[in-house]
């Protein structure tokens, strides 16, 4: 029930992305043929005006499909023959819902904290392997050449840092210092070898200025991390076991649940909602990438017709964003099958 749960809130940010395709499409004046809900077979649909609403079979995305999009259309109602300012509104309106449905999570949980984390060392632990090199009162500015603005960059930088003793850059008494390789706590977990903060940061108080600071901070951190991710999948840094689809999310989110709810009904909440905002996030940029079938894929095309002043032939178009559309369905179900091996055998199948 946990994963069936995991999979439908899933779909809640996939529909929240497609809602702002259509409500953008139809602002706009385009015909939207279906707006649909899944992929695959379908399981049921009915037709309301001129659009039918379908829900398919396969949790791993949706669609909006609107009159023009990937054909010639004599329609003056058509996606295609509408001014190319509006069609890349409606074209970046999925992603854009994405960004502030994520800023809205952010900030539900950021009002419940007491205090926030700042990024200056105020204290560290018994033992602390890096008090050698850091001092009480720096300001973390970089660990292993990732940028440092708030703590959760902090968490990021140190999560997935693959190396047990990154450079890392502080602000000191207002002077930016390189402290050099700094060796990190670390820790035996089941056999794997796992990093540790071994220091406390300074807290931040709460007030109405703190609040919006921390809520954009937040929000604009995950972007980076989302970001940084995907170069790192790009470079090699992370591997393609490393990566989750819906079934892994949904099995993500069962578990950070799971732990939540020995506490309470509201940690498991908060949990929900922290994977559920960098979710959102993920799929808002990923589909920004210019790539064929993705947003950004169409975006790149009306970028070009908005320099060359004329639109790129709708066939050779259609069929590339056809052969995107294959590639990326032929990659997500390599990722499906990833995350249902690793579900029922606790061992990814690479």
């Amino acid at each position: 029930m946990l994963i069936i749960i995991g999979v439908l809130l899933f779909e809640l940010i996939v529909l929240i992305h497609e809602g702002g395709h259509f409500v953008a499409a139809k602002l706009s004046g385009v015909k939207v043929n279906e707006f649909a809900l899944g992929m695959g077979p379908k399981l049921f649909s009915f037709t309301k005006g001129e659009t039918k609403y379908s829900l398919r079979l396969l949790p791993i995305g949706g669609y909006c499909s609107m009159e023009g999009e990937d054909e010639e259309s004599d329609n003056p109602r058509a996606f295609g023959n509408k001014p190319v300012w509006k069609r890349i509104i409606i074209v970046v309106a999925g992603a854009v819902m994405n960004i502030i449905l994520g800023l809205l999570m952010t900030l539900t949980m950021v009002l419940q904290q007491p205090y926030y984390a700042s990024t200056t060392v105020s204290v560290f632990a018994e033992n602390a392997v890096t008090s050698d090199y850091i001092q009480v009162g720096d300001k973390l500015e970089e660990i292993d050449g990732y940028p440092i603005w708030n703590s959760m960059d902090i968490a990021f930088a140190l999560g997935t840092c693959k190396n047990y003793e990154p450079n890392i850059k502080v602000n000191r008494n207002g002077q930016s210092i390189d402290l050099g390789n700094v060796p990190l706590y670390t820790y035996d977990n089941d056999g794997k070898t796992t990093i540790a903060r071994d220091f406390y940061v300074e807290p931040v108080d709460k007030n109405f200025f703190s609040v919006c600071g921390e809520t954009i901070g937040q929000t604009v951190s995950t972007v980076r991390m989302v970001w940084a991710s995907l170069v790192g999948l790009v470079t090699g840094k992370f591997g393609f076991n490393e990566m989750s689809g819906p079934v892994g999310v949904a099995s993500a989110i069962t578990t950070v649940a799971s732990q939540g709810l020995e506490s309470s009904f509201l940690d498991a909440f908060n949990n929900i909602l922290y994977v559920m905002m960098i979710l959102t996030i993920n799929l808002g940029i990923f589909n920004l990438l210019p790539v064929p079938a993705l947003d950004g894929g169409r975006l790149l095309f009306l970028l070009i017709e908005l320099v060359r002043r004329k639109p790129v032939p709708q066939k050779y178009e259609g069929v590339i964003h056809g052969i995107g559309f294959a590639l990326l369905m032929v990659f997500m179900l390599a990722v499906t099958f990833n995350d249902i091996v690793r579900l029922f055998t606790g061992v990814s199948p690479g």
